[in-house]
């Protein structure tokens, strides 16, 4: 099966949009779990805009309590970021290649520029006992170069799959992302899949085998506003129940 990590930024966002511990990114985080979900990421950014140190101070805490739930934490390695990391000691870290005044991740690394700085981030994550994973463009060259850097895992960045889906390219647009998933396998790496998935267009693109985890979180909140949590965390894990990777 494929886990579900639910990403809570957008939970964090309202809650700082009235100044107050409302709603609380914890108390949530514990309601996705007593509703199946086993994964959880958050991306604590520098101007603290969503998720905070003490949101991922206190989300470690929780992880370390609950134990059968892991913590994905993904940013930009920089210093700062990677001592909160293995200050709270996630079961794995993402790394992402965003500037602070990126709205959103959207685009992956480009190994061929950045290689000593991935390789000296995964390297310090690894010997943290933390798993490595570097957030990717499903660009065969990329996928190449990745081994040399010592990650455990890639992550798919899956935009371009999601803004094509329901068209006539999308069939095209999934074999890129399956080719590149199968040979980042080859490799020796496991894959993992995140940005604009959802209830549409989840269920096709884990047709792609061994995809171990996707990360999911602003679509999953609005549709848990419509739906409700239950109906549509229920939905997820039923999607990724149906998925047998290995």
């Amino acid at each position: 099966m494929t886990v579900l990590s639910v990403n809570l930024n957008k939970i964090a966002l309202l809650r700082n949009s009235r100044g107050r511990d409302f709603p609380n990114v914890v108390g949530f985080a514990r309601k996705f779990y007593h509703l199946g979900v086993r994964g959880i990421t958050i991306h604590p950014r520098q101007d603290e805009r969503h998720i905070t140190r003490q949101d991922t101070l206190d989300l470690g805490r929780l992880v370390s309590d609950l134990r059968d739930i892991e913590l994905n934490i993904e940013g930009y390695p920089s210093e700062e970021f990677l001592e909160l990391v293995e200050r709270v000691n996630p079961t794995q870290c993402t790394l992402v290649p965003d500037s602070p005044s990126q709205l959103t991740s959207d685009h992956g690394w480009d190994l061929t520029a950045n290689l000593d700085q991935v390789r000296d981030s995964c390297s310090r994550l690894n010997s943290a006992g933390i798993r490595s994973a570097i957030f990717l463009d499903p660009e065969k060259d990329q996928i190449r170069i990745a081994p040399k850097t010592g990650t455990n895992r890639i992550e798919l960045y899956t935009e371009e799959y999601a803004a094509t889906y329901g068209t006539k390219e999308n069939d095209q647009i999934l074999q890129k992302f399956g080719e590149a998933a199968m040979l980042a396998q080859e490799l020796g790496l496991g894959v993992n899949a995140g940005h604009d998935l959802n209830l549409d267009n989840l269920a096709k693109f884990l047709t792609i085998d061994g995809i171990l985890e996707v990360s999911i979180g602003h679509a999953l909140i609005v549709e848990s506003i419509e739906k409700g949590m239950d109906e549509v965390i229920g939905k997820y894990i039923d999607i990724c129940n149906q998925v047998k990777n290995g």
